[in-house]
This record gives C-alpha cells, sequence and structure tokens, in this order.
C-alpha cells in the first residue's frame, strides 16, 4: 500500500514541475519573440524613415508600439507629426491618430495640447464613444465643465454601460456646481467602486450643497483620515458645524484637518482661519491669537488678519472689553449696569429702566452727585465698525421723550463725523473705542456682575470716570 501511494506523489511532482517549465518555457518565448518583434519594427520603421521622414506607415508603426508601451512622450511626438502631414497623406487615419494623440497628451499632462488631435477626431467622427469620453475629460481637466457636460452625456447615450463615462459626468456636474444634477451619476460611480474616495468627496459636497447635512457630514467624517482628501474633508466638515453652531465639533474638524501637514497651503491656511473664529466663538482668545499670528508668519496679510491679531491681543488683555464684545447678552448687560453706576464720579445712581438687544444695551438711571441730579441714560453699541448719525438721533428721540437731562453712548468702535456733528448743542456725550477702553480697564466690577438683582446703587467710593 505504501509504495503505490509513494509512486503517485511523484508521478504528481513530476507533472507539477513539468507543467512549470512549459509554462516557463512559454513566456520566455513570448518575451524573447517580444523584443525580437520590437526590433524589427524599430530597424523596419527606422530604415523607411531614412528614406522618407514623413513615411506614414513607419511613423504609424513606431507611434503605436510606443503607445501600446505607455511611452506617451515618444507616442505624442509621432501622433503630432502624423496630423500635421495628414493633409498631404490621405492614408493616415485622423480619428484614431487625433484620438491617440489627445490620450497621449492628457497622460502626459499636457491637457491643452490634448485638444489638437481630439478637436480634429471628433470633427471627422462626432458619435466616436472613445473621441466624445477624451475630449471631455480634457474638458474636465482644464476646468471646462459645461463643455464637458454634454459630451460626456453623449458618450452614455452611446453606452449606457459605461462607467468611466459615469464618473467623469458625476465629477463634472459636482465641479460645475449642478450638484443636485450630479447625485445620480456619483451614485451610480460609488456603486461601482466604493473606494474611490474623490467621488465620496463629490458626494458628500453635493450633499451638502442640497441640503442633506446629516449625510454629508457622515461621509466628510469618514474621508477625515484619509491622506490625499482628508484635510479638504475636515474643512467642509467644520464648516458645517460652525455653520451650526457646532463650534466645538468645528475645532475638532479643524484639529485634526491641521494633522494633514502635506495638505496643500492654501487648504492649511483655510482651516487655521476658521479655526480661530471658531476659538474666539468658545472665548478661547489666545488660542485663536496663535492660530492667527501662525497664518501671519506663513502667509502675511491674509484676509483680514493683521486686523484680527490687533484687535483680539487688546481683547486678551482686558477681560472687561471680551465682554464687551464677546459674552453672552446677560453678562453684556451686567457690564454695561457696572458701567452706567460707576461712570460718573462721587455720586449715586440708581438704575430705573434696562432695554437690551443683541446689538445694544440702554440703561436710564437717576443720579445725585450731592450738588446737582439728573436722569442720564447710558446707550451701549456692541459693533467695533462705525454708529452713523441715525442712531444718535435715535438716541436723541429717546431722550427728548423721556424728559431725561442727558445721555451718554458708548461704542467699541467710533462714531461717523455726521453723527459728532449733530450732538453740538445737545446733551449727548459720545464716547469710542479708546476711551471705552480706558473705562473697561480702569472697572473695578462691583458685586452687579456676580448678583445684579442685589444692589442698584454703589457707594461713591467705588466710582470712577467722569463725564
Amino acid at each position: 500500500m505504501v509504495l503505490p501511494v509513494i509512486f503517485g506523489v511523484l508521478l504528481i511532482s513530476l507533472i507539477a514541475i513539468s507543467v512549470f517549465y512549459f509554462l516557463s518555457n512559454q513566456q520566455k518565448t513570448k518575451t524573447t519573440q517580444k523584443v525580437k518583434d520590437k526590433q524589427t519594427i524599430l530597424r523596419e520603421a527606422n530604415r523607411k524613415l531614412a528614406q522618407d521622414p514623413h513615411n506614414p506607415a513607419a511613423l504609424k508603426a513606431l507611434a503605436d508600439m510606443y503607445f501600446s508601451e505607455h511611452a506617451w512622450d515618444k507616442a505624442f511626438v509621432l501622433y503630432d507629426l502624423m496630423l500635421e502631414i495628414s493633409s498631404t497623406h490621405k492614408e493616415i487615419d485622423e480619428v484614431e491618430t487625433g484620438l491617440r494623440q489627445g490620450i497621449c497628451a492628457i497622460e502626459m499632462g499636457k491637457h491643452q495640447d490634448a485638444f489638437k488631435g481630439l478637436v480634429i477626431a471628433r470633427r471627422k467622427d462626432m458619435n466616436n464613444e472613445l473621441v466624445n469620453y477624451y475630449l471631455g475629460l480634457a474638458l474636465y481637466l482644464n476646468n471646462d465643465f459645461e463643455k464637458a457636460i454634454p459630451l460626456v452625456k453623449k458618450v452614455l447615450i452611446t453606452n449606457a454601460e459605461n462607467n468611466d463615462a459615469y464618473r467623469l459626468l458625476g465629477l463634472a456636474m459636482c465641479k460645475g456646481k449642478k450638484y443636485r444634477e450630479s447625485l445620480p451619476y456619483l451614485k451610480h460611480a460609488m456603486d461601482n467602486n466604493p473606494e474611490d474616495k474623490e467621488i465620496l468627496f463629490c458626494m458628500a459636497q453635493s450633499l451638502a450643497e442640497t441640503n442633506t447635512i446629516e449625510n454629508a457630514l457622515k461621509i466628510f467624517i469618514h474621508l477625515r483620515p484619509d491622506p490625499e482628501y482628508g484635510a479638504q474633508a475636515c474643512l467642509q466638515a467644520g464648516i458645517l458645524h460652525y455653520n451650526s453652531n457646532s463650534f466645538d465639533k468645528a475645532i475638532q474638524d479643524f484639529e485634526i484637518g491641521l494633522k494633514h501637514t502635506t495638505a496643500k497651503l492654501d487648504v492649511l491656511t483655510d482651516i487655521r482661519y476658521r479655526l480661530a473664529q471658531s476659538y474666539l466663538k468658545m472665548q478661547r482668545i489666545s488660542d485663536s491669537l496663535e492660530v492667527l499670528k501662525e497664518i501671519e508668519s506663513t502667509v502675511p496679510g491674509y484676509k483680514d488678519v493683521p486686523t484680527l491679531i490687533s484687535r483680539y491681543q487688546e481683547l486678551n488683555q482686558n477681560k472687561n472689553l471680551q465682554t464687551y464684545l464677546m459674552a453672552t447678552n446677560s453678562d453684556f448687560v451686567s457690564l454695561c449696569r457696572n458701567i452706567a453706576l460707576t461712570y460718573i464720579p462721587d455720586a449715586r445712581v440708581k438704575i430705573t429702566n434696562i432695554e437690551s438687544t443683541p446689538d445694544n444695551t440702554e440703561i436710564m438711571t437717576e443720579v445725585d452727585t450731592g450738588v446737582w441730579e439728573d436722569v442720564i441714560i447710558f446707550k451701549f453699541f456692541r459693533n467695533v465698525g462705525t454708529t452713523g448719525e441715525l442712531f444718535i438721533r435715535d438716541f436723541h428721540s429717546r431722550i427728548h421723550e423721556t424728559k431725561a437731562g442727558q445721555g451718554i453712548c458708548f461704542t467699541a468702535g467710533n462714531f461717523s463725523e455726521e453723527a459728532h456733528k449733530y450732538i453740538d448743542g445737545r446733551p449727548i456725550n459720545l464716547i469710542e473705542k479708546n476711551e471705552l477702553n480706558k473705562v473697561l480697564s480702569n472697572l473695578k466690577l462691583s458685586p452687579e456682575l456676580e448678583e445684579p438683582q442685589q444692589q442698584e446703587e454703589v457707594p461713591p467710593t467705588e466710582t470712577l470716570g467722569s463725564l
């Protein structure tokens, strides 16, 4: 029993070895034949071209050989020459030659050069599937999405099973901002290749632009670790989270995005800028300043970064100014109450009314200095821009209707020249950024900020500032 088994094993081994050597010899034969064929083509073509540099058959033989070997640069020169002489050599097939010249140019990254051959080829055969596809691809690569789209659609009319055309059409529509129209083609392409990261990214972008935010976020978050699309995915996810006021999630997206250190500088700079804005929304001013300074060191003068650095350095040093500009409305009102209570020296101040909006707060007070008594209205604007005459006119009307003695108007920015002219002869004082900063820098928080409802008056010893 043992001998037959051993004999069988040996026989199988011999057969396997024989098959292996046979296949190896076959491969060697094919390789040798291929080398001989190439040498023959080269020898024959060079012989003919030595006699006639424009010999169409020789040019085609060489060009086709290089094309099959993906030697795009060598093939391109030959096909380009064939197009040049095609008017005097009718045997040259302009459709095939133009198509292959265009393909070589695309493969070499010379997208503009591809139009020469592809346009000639399409003029000769407008329904050629490959010509329409590659001309559409050349237009896409040159960012001419509007012209690419109808050509690729024509490919799908010719061949509805062309998966490459679905992919190209979806991308062209997405980048051409036809987001809703792009979705069916992108989905078809994604079903064909779920790991295609470019299709996934464009799918998420189109979903976001058509307000399918939750699905878009899922894809962007899935793509965050990707070495090629990760930085852009983090940027887009962060923007969506920021726009929905999820600033903590936006910060996470942007911070992950900055880990893609090999991403393009413009993408990283955009991420940093938006991260700085997100930090500000969370009142993390020192973190925001650090990021803004990094932008200024890598891309000097980017957007309004120098202005933001100047503004928020000041804020970082003045906690009261932070509250004035960035805190919640209730904290802003508390700060304004404290200013109203302490602004006039050696006075007892009673607050009688407060009216507040997200942009400004108005506080009516009764002031007694021991020398004079009066009703004073304090108005606080949160904006850092220019406050115009119209707002001051409204404020004056308010003073007049309440029969107040005077009004004091604060802004973190400045008042227009017309506003300054308007107050001449009227009982209004305008306090602009620089003077407001002094007030806020010297302001000592009273219990009013801790428990606003407990005290309406401040003893003279705690007052500061002057009219």
